[in-house]
């Protein structure tokens, strides 16, 4: 495996691949890697024939007061695990190579619409820094396909439709959310978790769990996700949002609406967790 840190140097062996015929699969990742980002790469590695991951914690997706100097930097960890999971190349450039005039100068991609609202309410200009990046690495790399989580399921639909809108011949593979044994989805930010917090932090699966079941029996939406919301408060979580949203667009669900996501952003303690749940409805929610 590869660790390359100049855009000349990628590019140079990215169009000798491309010139072979390689397929060209793309894991983005800000590094401090666990089995969710590995699954990315195994799904990456079943679809190309060269799996180029990038480790980089992209300060523009970053608000005032969030955790951008705490945010845990592993590289060498993450370099091991990657190329255990089969990767062939990682791209680690510097903030200054990404953005030689600084963040402010920069030039940006915005997604409106699917950005806006549950995290883009409360991490204002978050999607944007996501779409600027992703937009650069995306033209960096030239992937054919690129594999994302569907734990950041905002995120993913915010990539989904900047490829659409762009006409990038991206491919864009959502890849299950990777949970441990006790339901909690696996993230980075994890690891801010006490031991205490980390045995109450599954409880905010399974309220979605319970709220889903709930939903698919045809329950009412909104006596549903009232009670969500107070299981979490009365459990210690202090809930941004838990909504029911059209899974393909993240517009309020309406009648008729089958497709439908459930997604909750809490803080519990110093981390904040997001997850979300895929929702079979009955057909008859919303107005």
């Amino acid at each position: 495996m590869r660790t390359v840190r100049e855009i000349s140097e990628l590019r140079q062996i990215l169009t000798e691949s491309r010139e072979r015929g390689q397929i060209i699969g793309l894991v983005p990742t800000m590094g401090n890697l666990h089995d969710g980002h590995l699954a990315l790469v195994g799904a990456a590695r079943d679809r190309a024939d060269i799996v180029v991951a990038t480790i980089f914690i992209n300060p523009m997706q970053f608000g005032p007061g969030e955790d951008l100097d705490t945010y845990p930097r592993t590289f060498e960890a993450d370099r091991e695990a990657l190329e255990t999971a089969g990767c062939d190349l990682v791209f680690a450039p510097s903030a200054e190579s990404l953005y030689p005039r600084g963040l402010a100068s920069h030039t940006k991609v915005v997604v409106r619409g699917v950005s806006e609202g549950l995290c883009g309410a409360s991490r204002p200009g978050h999607f944007d820094g996501v779409a600027t990046v992703v937009s650069m690495l995306f033209n960096l790399v030239q992937p054919d396909l690129a594999c994302f989580g569907e734990k950041d399921y905002q995120q993913l639909t915010v990539i989904r439709r900047l490829v659409t809108d762009l006409h990038m011949p991206i491919d864009i593979v959502g890849v299950p959310t990777v949970r441990a044994t006790d339901g909690l989805a696996l993230s980075s930010r994890n690891g801010y978790l006490n031991e205490p917090e980390r045995r109450q932090a599954p409880f905010l699966y399974h309220t979605l769990v319970e709220a889903r079941t709930a939903l698919e029996a045809g329950a009412d939406m909104t006596a549903t996700l009232d009670t969500a919301r107070q299981q979490l408060a009365e459990a210690g979580f202090k809930a941004e949002y838990l909504e029911l949203r059209q899974a393909d667009n993240l517009e309020p669900v309406q009648s008729g609406t089958t497709h439908g996501v459930l997604l909750a952003a809490a803080h519990l303690g110093p981390a904040r967790l997001i997850d979300n749940l895929a929702v079979r409805l009955p057909g008859d929610q919303g107005d």
